[in-house]
């Protein structure tokens, strides 16, 4: 990689991911919309996978916080694939607090395909998978 190195884009991928974390626990959908491609695919268990920021922006409207709530990223390891694209496999715990403080309520992994353009990282395709 002679343009851009290998920390430029594990920096730049692993931003975009914790700006989508912090405004998912916001809710914060027009942000959250923003870090997709025009034809990103959201892929999530028990929903069919959602095509096109139109489709990704209706489901985050519809998953907004309505207690605090917080994603706990971790262990992302980035691949770059050129300069340009790269992927990224993330740990991740959901935690919810109710009455009875924060629990845990989901833990899983992101699968992400992320591509530069106009020299932001946005997601491509984001996979998410829960671990029983």
């Amino acid at each position: 990689m002679s343009e851009t190195s290998y920390a430029e884009i594990v920096a730049g991928v692993r931003a975009t991911i914790g700006a989508h974390t912090q405004a998912q626990d916001a809710g914060r959908t027009d942000e959250i919309v923003a870090l997709y491609t025009p034809d990103a695919v959201l892929e999530v268990p028990g929903v069919d996978p959602l095509e096109g920021r139109e489709a990704i922006r209706q489901a985050f409207k519809g998953w907004e916080p309505t207690l605090p709530q917080l994603h706990m990223v971790s262990n992302t390891l980035v691949t770059p694939a050129g300069e340009d694209e790269a992927t990224a496999v993330s740990d991740v715990v959901f935690l919810q607090r109710g009455e009875s403080g924060w629990a845990v309520q989901i833990t899983g992994r992101y699968v992400d395909t992320l591509r530069r353009a106009d020299g932001k990282w946005l997601f491509l395709r984001r996979t998410t998978s829960y671990q029983v």
